[in-house]
């Protein structure tokens, strides 16, 4: 029976010996695991690009909303401003005193023996000053604008020459406080009052005995 010899058995087992060799086993492990590592380490850095990108995108657009809040707040101001203005010009327009209206009321306000001689209207003003408007948490405060309370005063004064000088200051009074002027634009409360009137005397042009008399009438404050 022929006897088989492997010359390459001695190279052969220490082949197998160097592959089972446990601290290669680890390098191989360490190698792997590092790969590993690496791998995972690009695919959280790729994510971290791609979130930065999509944050910087919403960043870039919540500036541009913020820009575009601003700019409507400060419309919104300046547009709330123009319609004070315009409201406050159109009440001066269609509210202020005419004296057109006096005369043509006191033309068909009449008393016999009653003579107007004077007539006087008093118009006092007093200024409140404007309130700017503001932002307060991102909500408008509309302003107020400047105001100017108005009063005024009408001041009659006239003469009474009637038989009995003086009977008819009161007549004259009470017709004034019932024209439909000064009923709808007086105040109500003492519309008219008699405020003075003189001693009997005689007047230089009629010759006859005659008394002097002031009315007032006031109207109500007006705001505008």
């Amino acid at each position: 029976m022929p006897i088989r010899l492997n010359l390459l058995a001695e190279a052969q087992a220490a082949e197998e010996l160097r592959r089972r060799d446990p601290v290669k086993r680890t390098i191989m492990v360490g190698i792997i695991l590092t790969v590993g590592v690496l791998g995972w380490a690009s695919l959280i850095q790729f994510k971290a690009i791609m979130i930065n990108r999509d944050l910087s995108a919403v960043t870039t657009k919540m500036n541009q909303c913020t820009n575009e809040y601003t700019t409507v707040v400060n419309m919104q101001k300046k547009t709330g401003e123009m319609n004070q203005k315009l409201a406050a010009l159109t009440a001066l327009s269609t509210n202020r005193f005419l004296n057109g209206n006096v005369l043509n009321a006191l033309q068909q306000t009449t008393v016999e023996d009653v003579q107007l001689t004077r007539l006087k209207i008093d118009q006092v003003f007093h200024y409140i000053e404007e309130t700017k408007a503001r932002t307060n948490d991102n909500v408008v405060v509309p302003g107020k604008p400047a105001k100017v309370t108005e009063k005024t005063m009408l001041v009659l004064d006239g003469t009474d020459s009637s038989q009995n000088p003086g009977d008819q200051v009161l007549r004259m009074k009470d017709t004034i406080g019932q024209s439909l002027y000064f009923k709808a634009n007086l105040d109500r409360a003492n519309a008219v009052a008699w405020k003075s009137s003189s001693s009997p005397q005689i007047s230089p042009e009629t010759g006859r005995s005659v008394v002097t008399f002031t009315l007032e009438c006031r109207y109500p404050d007006k705001t505008r």
